[in-house]
């Protein structure tokens, strides 16, 4: 009888306890991850103690000190350091330090860029990016959330409008007319995963849709017009 796989846990230190580091320290943790927490501040560090494997008062940017905490040893770095030199100079220690893929949170787009000369493996921008989803929100009634995969490529996160309702994804040939792949749909407490073409939407279906932004885009505007099936006029 084929045993069940486990999840590998993995190894990851966030330096930096700000809301962005909390959040990602946290539900690391919550997510079975072995979680080393640091941060200057003793506060910040005693306020998300009990939510980490461990937590640690410590400058991020200082070689001895890392170097004691075993950094090289983790899977991943998250920097989430506030301020600009600081979060630099503690991409560029982790990197040198051997630490095979050191996440660093940008403030711009000039701050991103130098994470990425010392050595980050992927910056993320949390504040323009939430701009983004919000953005998205508030100018589409339908759509729930939105994630860019890469520059021009998202999913998003769409309800089924009365259009779709008593179709199924082979009427409405979704990939010929927009060029989005559906993903999974959301139903209730159930998630149907790849669904068939002969899923039919049926009413407060949550669509996950993946393609380039134009077209889901298009698709976004479906609820302003009939969508045309075979057999409509």
């Amino acid at each position: 009888m084929a045993m069940m796989r486990r999840r590998r846990t993995r190894q990851f230190a966030v330096i930096g306890l700000g809301r962005f580091g909390t959040s990602v320290a946290v539900t690391l943790y919550r997510l079975g991850h072995e979680v080393l927490a640091v941060d200057r501040s003793e506060q910040r560090v005693q306020e998300v103690a009990a939510e980490v494997t461990h937590a640690v008062q410590a400058d991020g940017t200082d070689e001895a000190a890392m170097r004691s905490l075993g950094l090289r040893n983790v899977d991943v770095v998250v920097v989430g350091i506030g301020d600009v030199e600081s979060s630099i100079l503690c991409t560029s220690l982790a990197k040198s330090m051997g630490v095979p893929h050191v996440v660093a949170k940008a403030t711009s787009e000039l701050h991103g860029r130098v994470l990425e000369r010392v050595g980050a493996d992927r910056v993320i921008y949390p504040e323009r990016d939430m701009g983004v989803r919000v953005a998205h929100n508030l100018v589409s009634g339908n759509l729930i959330d939105y994630i860019e995969l890469m520059p021009g490529y998202s999913v998003m996160e769409l309800v089924a409008k009365d259009e779709l309702v008593g179709k199924t994804l082979r009427q409405l040939d979704l990939r010929a007319k927009y060029g989005i792949n559906i993903l999974a749909i959301r139903r209730g407490n159930e998630i149907i995963v790849n669904p068939s073409a002969d899923e039919e939407f049926q009413r407060g279906d949550i669509l996950v849709a993946m393609g380039r932004d134009d077209r889901l885009e298009r698709l976004e505007a479906v609820d302003n017009q009939r969508a045309r099936v075979p057999g409509n006029p």
